[in-house]
C-alpha cells in the first residue's frame, strides 16, 4: 500500500487491517492482470483504483451489483471469490429489467451510480430500488447545477427528493466531482421503469 493512500485513508479517518491492505493490493493485480484482456476500465492507477472499492473498506456492508456488460460481473465474481468477500451479490442484465422484481424492487437503503446517463434517465433507472427514507446518491461531473434544474421533476415524478449536492475535487487534481444526494420520500409508480431503453431515449421531464 503507497504511502499516499495511506494519507488519502487517514484523512477520511478510515483504519484498515492488515487484512484488508491485502486485499486492496489483490484487486489492484487482479484489475490489471484482466484489464489487459477485456479492456475493463481506464482507471489503472494505483490510487485511481484503490479510490473505488468501497466493499474492502467496509466489509460489514452487504452490496448488490448490477451491470449489462457479463465481462464486468465474470471480473467481479473473480475479485469476490479471490478476496474472500462475503455478502455481495452480483446481477447481469439491465436495470429496467431488475427494477421491476419483486426481491429488488424498494429494497434497499441506498443505490450508487456511476455517471452513465443524466439525472433524469439514472434516477428512472435506480430510485424504484430505493426503499422509502432511503437514499440515491449519483457520482455525476462538478458541473450540474443545470442538469439538476432539468430532472427535478423526473426526481418528484418517480418518489425522490434533491437533499444536497456535495461538490469536490479528485484528490490531486482539479476535476470536479458531484455527489447528488436524492431522498425516497414516496414509492415509485408501478409504470416506472418504463421498458428497456426508454428511460435513455426519452428521459422524464
Amino acid at each position: 500500500m503507497s504511502a499516499k493512500f495511506d494519507s488519502q485513508l487517514q484523512n477520511l479517518k478510515i483504519e484498515l487491517t492488515e487484512t484488508q491492505k491485502q486485499q486492496f493490493d489483490k484487486y489492484y493485480e487482479l484489475l490489471v492482470e484482466w484489464n489487459k484482456v477485456m479492456n475493463l476500465t481506464g482507471i489503472t492507477e494505483y490510487e485511481e483504483v484503490n479510490e473505488k472499492p468501497l466493499k474492502i473498506a467496509f466489509p460489514h456492508l452487504k452490496v448488490v451489483l448490477l451491470d449489462s456488460l457479463n465481462k464486468r460481473i465474470k471480473f467481479l465474481n473473480a475479485v469476490i471469490e479471490e478476496l474472500g468477500l462475503e455478502n455481495v451479490e452480483t446481477l447481469h442484465g439491465r436495470a429496467e429489467d431488475y427494477a421491476r422484481k419483486e426481491e429488488y424492487r424498494e429494497q434497499f437503503d441506498l443505490c450508487v451510480s456511476r455517471a452513465v446517463a443524466n439525472l433524469s434517465t439514472l434516477s428512472e433507472y435506480c430510485l424504484p430500488y430505493v426503499k422509502k427514507g432511503g437514499m440515491f446518491v449519483p457520482y455525476k461531473s462538478g458541473n450540474i447545477d443545470e442538469e439538476l434544474k432539468q430532472s427535478e421533476k423526473a426526481i418528484q415524478i418517480l418518489g425522490g427528493k434533491l437533499t444536497d449536492t456535495v461538490k469536490f475535487e479528485l484528490p490531486g487534481t482539479e476535476i470536479g466531482r458531484s455527489f447528488v444526494k436524492i431522498k425516497k420520500v414516496k414509492n415509485t409508480g408501478k409504470k416506472f421503469p418504463r421498458k428497456a431503453g426508454l428511460p435513455s431515449k426519452e428521459p422524464i421531464c
